[in-house]
């Protein structure tokens, strides 16, 4: 059986990495143009940076982050190490390319400081997800030097 992961790890994935996609992803999927125009609803409206509006992109990205919000929501209700493990590998999948973008691309409607603290805040959900799955291997039977063993079914 999987062992379960710390109850702090399960609260940093609802409250640092599927709370602020679950949110994203509405905002988006319900009310695009706003989105668009008004993103992150504090500051500079990041994503009006690089216009023009597109309804059909805006949804669809706004399903994507709703997506990865709901595996990570439902790896912190499960609470196992390999839920956890997958659902982090999923998030920094989708962020890692989305930062990688941004520090490659300044927007033309942004400063310099508002794309780097950009980049910076995009970044931090990868540096959530490392800590996290540093957590997610502190299992109480790690912790107590009973390491998990692989069997011959856990493959299957």
């Amino acid at each position: 059986m999987d062992a379960l992961v710390p109850r702090w790890v399960r609260i940093g994935l609802v409250a640092l990495l599927a709370a602020p996609q679950l949110l994203i992803g509405l905002w988006a999927m319900v009310a695009p143009q706003t989105w668009f125009e008004s993103f992150p609803g504090l500051g500079p409206a990041l994503v009006a940076g690089e216009p023009p509006f597109n309804r059909h992109l805006a949804t669809d990205v706004g399903a994507g982050f709703f997506a990865v919000g709901i595996g990570v929501l439902l790896a912190a209700y499960w609470g196992t190490s390999r839920t956890v493990k997958l659902s982090l590998a999923v998030l920094v999948t989708f962020t890692a390319p989305h930062v990688v973008y941004h520090a490659t691309h300044p927007a033309p409607g942004l400063s310099s400081v508002a794309d780097v603290a950009n980049v910076a805040v995009l970044a931090s959900g990868i540096g959530w997800a490392a800590l996290l799955w540093w957590g997610s291997n502190r299992t109480p039977e790690r912790i107590a030097g009973r390491q998990d063993r692989p069997s011959a079914h856990a493959m299957s």
